[in-house]
């Protein structure tokens, strides 16, 4: 029992808790990746199942997490994607709905002078 050290079988056990954290995380942000979901703090942790105190504290994994959020705030999301695509509709359906709309109005100019000959036509009967 001499030979055991104290201090070196704590290091062992916190390496290897370590990596386990760092292994839980890393597949954690390849399932979010995979999935297209938000990468931040709150969603590795949740995810992962580590703190959020452990994220910010371990510099490899918050470097990592940074520059992953970095990235996707530079990627449109779908529903950006969606709304510009609107936008640029707006313009076309616009058009679209005038042309009709002077189609309509020129149709109920012509049945309206139609309807002026119906009525002479009728008024010189009686």
């Amino acid at each position: 029992m001499s030979d055991y050290d104290r201090r070196a079988h704590l290091k062992q056990v916190h390496e290897a808790r370590k990596a386990k954290t760092i292994q839980r995380v890393d597949e954690s942000i390849r399932r979010l990746v995979k999935a297209k979901e938000g990468i931040n703090f709150n969603s590795v942790a949740t995810d992962s199942g580590v703190s959020k105190a452990t994220l910010y504290n371990n510099p490899e994994i918050r470097v990592r997490i940074e520059s992953l959020r970095q990235q996707q705030s530079l990627v449109p999301t779908p529903k950006q994607i969606k709304q510009e695509m609107d936008e640029n509709n707006k313009d076309a359906i616009i058009a679209a709905l005038k042309r009709k709309m002077k189609k309509l109005e020129d149709e109920n100019k012509k049945l309206r002078e139609q309807l002026k000959f119906s009525y002479a036509e009728v008024y010189q009967k009686i």
